[in-house]
């Protein structure tokens, strides 16, 4: 087997060597919960659970067919730092008894080698803070495998369903495409538990985690209309977080006659713009209101858009505390427009565009399922760092038309090419794969 040639190497901090290392380093960390004597160690295991979602493998079965393969087992270890892969029932049984919460510090170690790289500072809005959207998703689904952590329900037809789930968190800005995912809380039962959890109960948790682990961000809760509740707001301001939330005419009956009543007095600011397009942008805002019938004492600040292209004109509304002017309220209304980005640039992305969030790789009788959502959404936060810091891996995804050819390219040249970096990987992809730096595995 002939490696691939040399290439220039990467000073970025931000690019794969550097993150999968960081990885590495604190899955070391993650007590042993076997009883000792094992053959492969856990930081080898979830390394090759990472390696496997980070190539967007859609089996384990498939992975482990190719894993002992000479080539694969070199790449594995010079880009992964895996020295002895796990077959596919190992890799099941070591993960499943990995509590999700050993997995949180790998997520945060990446944001702090972003923070030093002033990533973070590339996102702040509206004066230096940083919005990010909060929403569910589901990642498993069936009705006959389950396990003690399932969340249960039973359809109209009596067939009971059982399913996990994840609260995701990212930080966004509405000018850039790449998302910056946290790591994000686990809607499950807890151990011993009989009710099911739900997304509120695990907005608390999250909530609570990213005031205590992300000190260096100064969020602006984004959601929609279903956190716009009393409690809610108020956990957000003992938390000192700053919110946009979506309300609506049914829910907020109250908050919304309210801003009627300010219209007709006159004492709501109101405005109109026009684009280069022709497209009509609208604006009502006041300062002031109160939530609603039941929480008239929180004071919120509403706001109310509208744009019309000729054809339709679509509605929006949201509750904030910002003190909102003619100045900032297009800024507002980005931030709170922002939202869809936790859904189509994250969400939409971990399933449909390679990474295969809802694909069941195995559930396991503890953690299994939930550690495969967490480290798929690990695999996806060190490809956005990359694309926000890395050159040679934004050259790499330009060279390819599509986000589907690119992981092919990279799945290809991992099987059939002794790789030495992942400087050169990306080099050969960016330019072509050519003949003049690859040399084919033979043997």
């Amino acid at each position: 087997m002939k490696p691939i040639a040399k290439a220039e190497p990467s000073s970025s901090l931000l690019s794969a060597p550097s993150l999968l290392q960081c990885v590495r380093k604190e899955f070391s960390r993650i007590p042993e919960h076997r009883g000792g004597g094992e053959v492969y160690t856990i930081p080898d295991t979830l390394m090759s659970a990472l390696a496997m979602f980070g190539l967007k493998y859609s089996s384990l079965l498939r992975f482990d067919e190719q894993k002992n393969e000479p080539v694969v087992r070199h790449n594995l270890e010079t880009l992964y730092g895996v020295s002895l892969a796990p077959s596919d029932t190992q890799m099941r049984s070591i993960v499943d008894g990995v509590s999700p919460v050993h997995l949180e510090p790998a997520f945060t170690a990446l944001h702090r080698v972003a923070e030093r790289q002033n990533v973070f500072k590339e996102y702040e809005y509206l004066g230096g803070y940083h919005l990010v959207p909060l929403d569910g998703t589901g990642h498993f689904c069936s009705g006959k495998v389950s396990c003690p952590h399932c969340c249960v329900k039973t359809q109209g037809n009596g067939a009971v369903q059982y399913y996990h789930q994840l609260l995701g968190a990212v930080v966004v800005h509405p000018d850039r495409p790449e998302v910056i995912p946290l790591a994000p809380e686990a809607i499950t039962k807890g151990d011993g538990q009989t009710k099911n959890d739900c997304e509120r109960n695990a907005a608390k948790r999250l909530l609570k985690r990213i005031k205590e682990q992300y000190q260096h961000l100064r969020p602006i809760i984004v959601e929609d209309s279903l956190s716009s509740n009393g409690p809610h707001i108020k956990l957000l301001k003992e938390l000192g977080f700053r919110y946009i939330l979506g309300v609506k005419p049914g829910d907020h009956g109250a908050l919304f006659k309210d801003f009627d009543e300010a219209m007709r007095q006159g004492v709501a600011g109101e405005f109109e713009t026009a684009d280069k397009a022709g497209v009509i942008h609208g604006y009502r805002f006041v300062n002031g209101l109160g939530l609603n019938a039941s929480h008239p004492d929180i004071q919120v600040n509403f706001l109310e858009y509208w744009e019309h292209d000729g054809n339709r004109e679509t509605v929006f509304t949201w509750v904030t505390d910002f003190h909102l002017h003619q100045g900032n309220v297009e800024a507002v209304m980005r931030g709170g427009r922002a939202r869809w980005k936790i859904e189509n640039e994250t969400f939409n992305t971990l399933k449909s565009q390679g990474y295969h969030l809802e694909h069941n790789y195995g559930h396991g009788e503890k953690y299994l399922a939930t550690d495969f959502g967490y480290l798929t959404m690990l695999a996806f936060l060190i490809d956005q760092i990359q694309a926000l810091g890395c050159e040679l891996f934004r050259q790499a995804v330009r060279a390819r038309r599509t986000k589907a050819s690119f992981w092919e390219k990279l799945r290809t040249l991992f099987l059939g090419y002794l790789i030495p970096s992942w400087e050169i990987l990306w080099q050969a992809i960016g330019k072509g794969h050519m003949a003049s730096m690859l040399v084919l595995d033979t043997t």
